[in-house]
C-alpha cells in the first residue's frame, strides 16, 4: 500500500493558499469598487440616495457650469499685489501709503460705460417709467447726466453741452456728468436685463418681451425672480411662463416652474462698480512683470516703462493715452505728436493693458465703490479690502413673504443740490437694515452700517479719552453740513456756515481713480486716488463695471513655468 498522505496534505494546503488569495482579491476588489469606483452622478455621496429627482425627490445632481459673464466683461485671475505709491511720493499725500492686499478673481469691463450704453438706460426708464405719470416723474429726470458740467464762465463749451450725449459721433465716447448714485443704479439696471435676456434666450420666458414691457406691468427684478418668482413682473404668467422650456420644466416637475439659481442660466454675480483694490490690481496689469512669484520692479503706468509714449519703431513716440501734456496743452501740438483727443477719446482709441482692459490710464477718472479716507486700514483686513459695507435683507411682511415695491413706492436719494435720483423701483423687494438676529453674537461684523468701522469712534475722534458719545461736530471726518428742504414754497438751501469744520471728507465722498484728460501724467499712476462727492458730477468722471467671479479662480488653466 502506497503512503500518499504527504501528497494529499501538500495538495490541500495549495489548494488552500490559492482559495485564500482568491479571497483576499475578491474583497479588495469589492473595497475597491465601493470606495473609489462608485459613480456619485446619480447617487448622493451623502446618504446614497437617488438625486435624480425620477422617483418624486429633489434632483440634486452636480451641474458643471460653464460659467458665462455678462457681455462686455474680461476675466480678471485674483492675486496678491502692492496696493498703492510703491514709488517716490513726490506730492506727499501720504493718502496711498503701499500695503500687500490680496484681490479674488472678477470680471471687468473691457471699457468705460459709453453715451450708447447710458441712452439705452435712460430710454428704458423713459418708457418703462413714463415722466408724465406723477408715481414716476423724478424717476428720469434724476438718472439724466448732468450736461452743464462742460460750461465753463472762461471757455465756449456751449458744443459739448448740446451734443456730447444725444450726438451720434460721441455714441462711443465715455459717458460722464454721472455722479456716483447714478453710476450704481445704472449697473443694477445692466444686471436685470441681461439676466432678463438671458431667460428669453434660453425659453424660460416669452421671447423678446422686454420690449413690450410698459408702466402696467414692473420692469422685472433679478432677486424678486429669484426669492419670489410668482411676483416677478406683476405676477404675468403669460410672460413668465411663455417659453417652451417653462412648458417643458412644468410638464417634468410641476414644483420647480422657475429657473433657480442652481440652474446655471442667471448670472453668477450681479453688475457693480469695482472696489478700489479690484479697480487697481486690474489696471496694474502685472502679468508682464511677473517672474514666478515675485515682481520685476515697481509698476508705474498700466503699460510697462517710465513713458507715456510708445517705444516701438512703428509708433515711437505716439502718446498711450489721454491726458493733459502741461499748462495750456490737452491734446499736443497738431499732427505727429498729438494725441488725437482735446476733451475725451473714443473708447479703444488706445491699446489695452495687459488684462485686454482699455484706458484704465486717462480719457476720463472712474467712480469705484469705496467711501474715501485718508488711509487704508490693513491691519484688518488684507483681503478683497472695501470700506463701505451696508448690510440689508429683505423685508419680510406679516404673511412671511417679501415685501414687494409697489407703484408709489418709489425711492429716491436727494443730492446735496435738491436733485432726486431713484434708488429703488417697483417690483423690487423691499430692503430694510440687518438688526440684531443677524449680528448677535458674531465674531466678525456687528451692525448693518460699516462705512465708519474703525473710523470714527473714539479711538480715531479729536477728542480721544472723553467718556461717552462724541457728537458729530468733534469728529475727525465732520465735513460741512449743508441741508436742502423743499416746501410748499420750493426748494429751500441751507448752508453751513460753521467755522469748525477742519475737512471735506464724510461718509458721501467716494474715490475715483485713473486720471482724466484734464489731468496730468501724474495721477496716470494706477495707485493715486482722490475723492469728490457721491451726488455731484463732472466732466472728466466715467465709470465701469465689475462683477464677481464664481468658482474656480482661474477658467484658463493655467500653465506652470520650467
Amino acid at each position: 500500500m502506497l503512503y500518499c498522505e504527504p501528497i494529499f496534505n501538500k495538495f490541500n494546503m495549495i489548494r488552500t493558499n490559492h482559495l485564500s488569495l482568491f479571497y483576499f482579491l475578491a474583497i479588495g476588489l469589492l473595497f475597491t469598487s465601493c470606495n473609489n469606483s462608485r459613480d456619485y452622478t446619480n447617487v448622493s455621496r451623502a446618504t446614497g440616495f437617488d438625486i435624480t429627482g425620477r422617483k418624486g425627490g429633489p434632483d440634486f445632481r452636480h451641474k458643471d457650469v460653464q460659467e458665462a459673464p455678462g457681455p462686455g466683461l474680461v476675466a480678471i485671475q485674483g492675486g496678491t499685489f502692492t496696493m498703492g505709491q510703491v514709488r517716490e511720493d513726490v506730492m506727499h499725500d501720504w493718502n496711498n501709503t503701499p500695503t500687500q492686499q490680496h484681490v479674488q478673481s472678477f470680471y471687468m469691463d473691457e471699457t468705460e460705460v459709453t453715451n450708447n450704453m447710458y441712452l439705452q438706460y435712460l430710454h428704458f426708464l423713459k418708457t418703462t417709467y413714463p415722466p408724465e405719470n406723477e408715481n414716476y416723474s423724478n424717476i428720469y429726470k434724476g438718472a439724466l447726466p448732468d450736461t452743464l458740467v462742460w460750461r465753463n464762465p472762461l471757455g465756449f463749451n456751449e458744443s459739448m453741452v448740446h451734443n456730447y450725449l444725444r450726438y451720434p459721433s460721441f455714441s462711443q465716447y465715455p459717458v460722464v456728468g454721472v455722479n456716483w448714485i447714478q453710476a450704481v443704479e445704472f449697473s443694477e439696471w445692466r444686471t436685470d436685463q441681461v439676466n432678463y435676456g438671458r431667460l428669453s434666450e434660453k425659453g424660460y420666458t416669452k421671447r423678446d418681451a422686454h420690449l413690450n414691457i410698459s408702466d402696467t406691468i414692473s420692469a422685472f427684478s433679478t432677486q424678486t425672480y429669484l426669492n419670489s418668482p410668482s411676483l416677478s413682473l406683476n405676477g404675468n404668467k403669460e410672460i413668465l411662463l411663455g417659453g417652451k422650456m417653462s412648458q417643458n420644466k412644468m410638464k417634468r416637475d410641476s414644483t420647480s416652474i422657475y429657473v433657480t439659481q442652481r440652474d446655471g442660466v442667471l448670472l453668477p454675480a450681479e453688475y457693480r462698480l469695482p472696489t478700489e483694490a479690484e479697480w487697481e490690481y486690474a489696471a496694474l496689469g502685472m502679468s508682464s512683470i511677473r517672474d514666478y512669484n515675485s515682481y520685476r520692479g515697481k509698476k508705474k503706468y498700466p503699460w510697462d516703462g517710465e513713458f507715456t509714449r510708445y517705444g516701438r519703431d512703428k509708433i515711437r513716440g505716439d502718446q498711450q493715452a489721454n491726458f493733459k501734456q502741461g499748462f495750456g496743452d490737452y491734446g499736443g501740438i497738431s499732427g505727429w505728436s498729438d494725441d488725437n483727443a482735446s476733451i475725451t477719446a473714443p473708447i479703444k482709441s488706445y491699446e489695452p493693458n495687459d488684462y485686454g482692459l482699455y484706458d484704465m490710464a486717462g480719457n476720463v477718472a472712474e467712480w469705484v465703490a469705496d467711501v474715501y479716507r485718508p488711509n487704508i486700514d490693513e491691519d484688518f483686513n488684507d483681503f478683497n479690502y472695501y470700506r463701505g459695507n451696508v448690510y440689508t435683507k429683505n423685508s419680510i411682511g406679516a404673511d412671511g413673504k417679501v415685501e414687494i415695491l409697489e407703484t408709489s413706492d418709489v425711492q429716491y436719494y436727494t443730492a446735496s443740490d435738491g436733485s432726486k435720483v431713484a434708488t429703488s423701483f417697483p417690483g423690487q423687494i423691499k430692503q430694510v437694515p440687518v438688526n440684531e438676529d443677524e449680528t448677535y453674537l458674531r465674531t466678525q461684523f456687528n451692525r448693518s452700517d460699516n462705512i465708519n468701522f474703525r473710523d470714527g469712534d473714539k479711538q480715531s475722534s479729536r477728542y480721544f479719552g472723553q467718556q461717552g458719545e462724541i457728537e458729530v461736530e468733534k469728529r475727525m471726518y465732520n465735513s460741512p453740513q449743508h441741508q436742502v428742504k423743499t416746501d410748499s414754497i420750493g426748494m429751500v438751501r441751507e448752508y453751513d456756515k460753521s467755522s469748525e469744520r477742519t475737512t471735506l471728507i464724510d461718509n458721501d465722498i467716494r474715490v475715483i481713480k485713473g486720471g482724466s484728460w484734464r489731468d496730468r501724467a501724474y495721477w496716470l499712476d494706477p495707485a493715486q486716488r482722490t475723492f469728490y462727492p457721491q451726488d455731484m458730477s463732472t466732466d472728466y468722471i466715467g465709470f465701469r463695471n465689475a462683477m464677481s467671479m464664481a468658482g474656480a479662480q482661474s477658467k484658463t488653466k493655467v500653465k506652470k513655468r520650467n
